[in-house]
């Protein structure tokens, strides 16, 4: 046996998405990292052993504008333009890939760290290493750290360092949620396993092992959806153990639920029910995906009221938007379905005082066991809120190591430094502005080439009968003096249309209605009707413009993007979920893009607009926000690039320029399979463009781009250019008719 003792600045225990963006996170700042993982592969439940993919706070595409961004806003990126089919072992790679880019971080992959060394009294513990086995190598090693991160979803560190925390559901009464039980008890979410199928082209036999389960003597039939040739994470109800202890009894739960499965199969095959003659077993996993276990307790506990009110913490880190997904106890042997889902109208926030321990001085966690009650460990605990809380935590820990100092002095003396080093690194954070003071940009003058100031979708590819209500949401700024929408009649009728504000700046939902209009529409077709609505708002947000359902009419919709500008439909969704409870009247599943979805409804604003001005790339806000808070163009010519110029009054000394590239965060990327899109890079992107910098009487480029797919960038220079103007010349998109700048920022 080999013993070994390892020192870097921060130790991370966990290699799910929590722990390798914490890992990322800090090593980016300079620190050194141990990045211990107990599985062969990285990326927790969403790897290629358990095949779970990854949800956050697009919710599957209800909540708009709410990709990540960050660290998982990149990889999410990354694997849609190199893996657009989902194989899980390419997801792996780009996982792995990532960590091993950053030279501070230095990996342990199969190395199960079962020992922690700390001190002190129950209200002040120390950790002072933790040391694990490296399984197949026969090496123990120690690591010494000054910050540990708990990134293992169990929470097994922090429980062996004496960290205080919870397992199972609080009374209802602790923190007035609606959701949580009148009495306390140990019960948790269950542990599921997957399973693949493939057609095999020719009919397949299958002879089921003697331990499968004769599902038909359960409710199983009756109470789940089952289908042949469904994807695998359609089968997440395949959930059992919540009535158990899901880490101590977690072989008995495999075993059960892998007998399920091949109980499930044999049923799909043999029962006569199901065109599956040619579908094979492909793969069935191995371990089971936890969903809870351990939460630890911090500073804050967040709960159902934050959640669902959308509480606009001071120390706000990260953010979610999964709805508050609960699971019967019985899981898949439940006479109830299989979820219950309560949303918000739209992100909510995540404070930094969740992320670090109330009693054990030098431990964050992120991930699944965060500091959160059970009924908000609901949202919270989804892959992508896991991977942002990582980030943030990971962030929190390099300052901490840097500066010699625990995660609460953090907070007490130093909380906007650490969230301003968030926003730098393009992490997800809401409603907090680039306040940095080194950023030469918040100091400057910007101009463009172009701007779009007349807000149209005009090219109609198609049209939409108005049996349902349908919506257009449109950045107002400063106001609306005036709409036209393009209709068809098949009679002479009357268009009522209402004008609603949305509350919130991060809601895109119906919140406070402004005004109202009945509109005449004479029979014909092609119409362009106008719509006399007129708001004056005290700041710039969006509207949310409803159409009120017509069977005479029908609107356009185009085949032309815009963003900042979204297409809803109105619908009953109360029996759309055939896998859960949705609590009703919840906007965000009332008006869903649907068919609208890429597909706007053609209109044009008759008031100019700023939504789009060049400052808008200096306002602070990396993200839609009230507004799509980018600069954009007119149309983008070929040939004819389009350019944004930073200036300032005297000639400023840069070393690096960052660019945000619009990489429209409203669009739902998913890391395996649960859909495919059209493209595999984002067409709003940037592809090709040029910084040049006015020196000598001219324009010289000092850095370029070429075939980009990415969203963040920065180009430090060999050596400072001194200017007084710098631009960023646009060549070409990735599709999008017009060139669209998120942020500019300039260091020295």
């Amino acid at each position: 046996m080999k013993h070994e003792i390892v020192t870097s600045d921060i130790t991370v225990v966990g290699g799910g998405l929590a722990g390798v963006c914490a890992a990322i996170a800090a090593a980016r700042l300079g620190q050194t990292v141990s990045l211990v993982q107990n599985r062969p592969v990285l990326g927790g439940n969403s790897s290629s052993e358990v095949r779970v993919w990854v949800c956050g706070a697009t919710s599957h595409g209800l909540h708009r504008y709410a990709r990540e961004t960050g660290i998982m806003g990149e990889m999410f990126v990354e694997n849609q333009y190199r893996n657009i089919d989902g194989n899980p072992y390419l997801w792996d790679l780009i996982v792995l890939e990532k960590v091993k880019a950053e030279k501070n971080i230095t990996l342990f992959l199969n190395t199960d760290v079962h020992e922690v060394d700390a001190d002190g009294d129950e209200t002040s513990r120390t950790i002072r290493s933790v040391t694990g086995w490296m399984m197949g190598s026969e090496r123990r090693i120690r690591f010494d750290s000054r910050v540990y991160l708990d990134c293992t979803g169990d929470g097994l560190v922090g429980f062996l360092a004496g960290a205080k925390f919870r397992i199972g559901r609080e009374a209802q009464e602790e923190f007035n949620e609606e959701w949580a039980p009148l009495v306390p008890d140990d019960i948790t979410l269950g542990s599921t396993l997957l399973f693949y199928t493939k057609d095999a082209g020719r009919p397949v036999k299958y002879i089921p092992p003697s331990f499968a389960k004769d599902i038909t003597q359960t409710t199983i039939p009756m109470k789940r959806v089952i289908r042949s040739g469904d994807n695998g994470c359609a089968y997440w109800w395949i959930e059992w153990g919540g009535e158990l202890d899901t880490v101590h009894d977690n072989e008995r739960i495999r075993d059960e639920l892998s007998s399920v499965i091949y109980g499930i199969w044999d049923y799909i095959k043999n029962s006569g029910k199901f065109e599956a003659d040619n579908l094979t077993l492909e793969w069935i996993g191995s371990v089971p995906g936890k969903r809870e276990y351990r939460r630890f307790v911090g500073d804050y506990v967040l709960n159902q009221n934050d959640v669902i009110a959308q509480e606009l913490f001071e120390d706000r880190v990260a953010f979610g938007g999964w709805s508050i997904d609960l699971h019967p106890p019985q899981g898949m042997y439940a006479t109830a379905k299989g979820s219950k889902h309560m949303h918000v109208d739209g992100s909510y926030h995540i404070p930094f005082r969740s992320l670090y321990s109330v009693n054990t001085t030098n431990m964050l966690m992120a991930g699944r066991n965060i500091s959160a009650s059970h009924v908000a460990f609901g949202t919270t605990r989804v892959m992508a809120t896991c991977a942002v809380i990582g980030e943030a935590a990971g962030t929190g820990a390099a300052l901490c190591a840097a500066k010699g100092i625990s995660p609460r002095e953090l907070h007490g003396s130093h909380l906007s430094e650490l969230q301003q080093t968030l926003l730098r690194q393009d992490a997800s954070v809401l409603g907090i502005k680039n306040a940095d003071a080194a950023d030469l940009v918040l100091g400057a003058t910007l101009t463009a080439s172009s701007t779009l100031s007349q807000l149209a979708v005009e090219k109609s590819a198609s049209v939409f009968p108005l049996a349902d209500s349908v919506a257009l949401l449109v950045p107002v700024d400063p106001h609306i003096e005036g709409l036209e929408l393009l209709l068809d009649a098949s009679e002479a009728t009357q268009l009522s249309v209402e004008l609603w504000s949305t509350g919130k700046p991060q809601n895109y939902v119906p919140h406070t209605q402004v005004t109202a209009v009945q509109v005449a529409v004479p029979q014909g077709s092609g119409q362009w009707i106008q719509v006399p609505l007129s708001w004056h708002p005290d700041t710039a947000q969006n509207a949310f413009i409803i159409l009120r359902s017509n069977p005479a009419l029908s609107v356009h919709k185009s085949d032309q993007l815009q963003s900042g500008v979204l297409g809803l439909k109105h619908k009953d969704n109360s029996n759309a979920a055939d896998y859960g409870d949705t609590t009703p009247n919840q906007p965000v599943v009332d008006w869903t893009p649907g068919e609208f979805n890429r597909k706007p409804i053609c209109f044009r604003l008759l008031s100019p607009t700023s939504a789009y001005s060049p400052d808008k790339a200096a306002n602070g806000f990396k993200r839609p926000y009230g507004g799509p808070n980018m600069w954009s163009s007119a149309h983008l010519q070929a040939g004819k690039p389009e350019w944004l110029e930073v200036s300032w009054p005297n000639a400023v000394p840069i070393r690096s320029v960052q660019l945000t590239l619009n990489d429209d965060v409203h669009e739902d990327l998913i890391n395996l399979h649960h859909h495919r899109t059209a493209f595999e890079i984002i067409p709003e992107l940037v592809k090709d463009y040029k910084l040049q910098a006015f020196v000598g009487g001219e324009w010289k480029t000092v850095a370029e781009e070429c075939n980009n797919h990415t969203r963040l960038h920065t180009h430090t220079f060999l050596e400072t250019v001194v200017t007084s103007r710098l631009r960023l010349l646009v060549e070409s998109t990735n599709g999008a008719e017009r060139a669209e700048i998120v942020e500019i920022r300039c260091y020295s």
